[in-house]
Formats: structure tokens, sequence, C-alpha cells
């Protein structure tokens, strides 16, 4: 498969910073105050939450370009949680909420949404991982 581009960042760990490559994102991280942190910064589940969305909402508008659907406005929220498993530590899961505008809140809409997940970059990393529920709102 060939490589369409590579995205760099650099952290130093759930306290302190992390940076992209190329500087358009420098962002002060700590951890959040359910786990014990001071919650004055982003957390890795929410730039998980943010990557996820956006690549999710961008397979749904190829999804519905390629079906010749009109999508009209819609929006993806990813709810990413961390969780406590005694057999590994730790893990995360995920649960999509993809608001559709009305007259896609049927079969048609939850159609697109699961295209969407069969080619959303972030849903085959996590497929067979982690937990994933769609939510077609």
């Amino acid at each position: 498969m060939p490589a369409l581009f590579t995205s760099s960042a650099t952290s130093v760990g759930r306290e302190g910073r992390s940076v992209s490559s190329d500087g358009y994102l420098d962002l002060k991280l700590a951890q959040p105050k359910e786990a014990g942190g001071s919650g004055d910064g982003t957390n890795p589940e929410q730039l998980f939450a943010m990557g996820y969305s956006a690549c999710f909402a961008g397979a749904l508008q190829a999804v519905a370009r390629n079906t010749g659907v009109k999508l009209g406005d819609t929006s993806v929220t990813a709810d990413v949680t961390l969780n406590k498993d005694d057999e590994t530590g730790f893990g995360i899961s995920v649960v999509l909420h993809v608001e559709l505008p009305e007259e896609l809140q049927n079969e048609q809409g939850r159609e697109l949404v699961e295209a969407a997940h069969q080619v959303c970059p972030y849903s085959k990393a996590t497929r067979g991982n982690i937990p994933v529920e769609l939510i077609v709102e």
C-alpha cells in the first residue's frame, strides 16, 4: 500500500507536552481530575477522540459522495473511555455518536454509517482490538 503522508508528534508522557512535527499542535498534557490529575491540560483519550471523530466524519462524507447521497449537516462525536482491566492494566472503548439529518435517520442512514465504519482508517485500526459502538442519532 503506497503511503500518502506521515504525521508525527512527540510526547513525554501523560503529564507534559505533546507537539506535532509541524508545530501547529503544541498541547499541555495532564491527567483528568477523574483520574487523580489536575485536569489542567489535554489527555491522550481526548486526542484519540478528536482524531477518530474527524476521520469517521470524513469516511462518512466519502461514502455518501460515492453512493450519490446528499449528506447535509452531520457530525460525529467520539466518546473515548479509559477502562481498568485486571488482565492487562488499562484499555479503551469508544462510542461513536453519528448525528445525521432527519431525512437520513432511517435504514439508509444506518447503512451509510456502517459503510463508513468499514472504510474509516481508525475503525480498521481498532477493529477486533477495542469495543466500538455506533449510535445513529
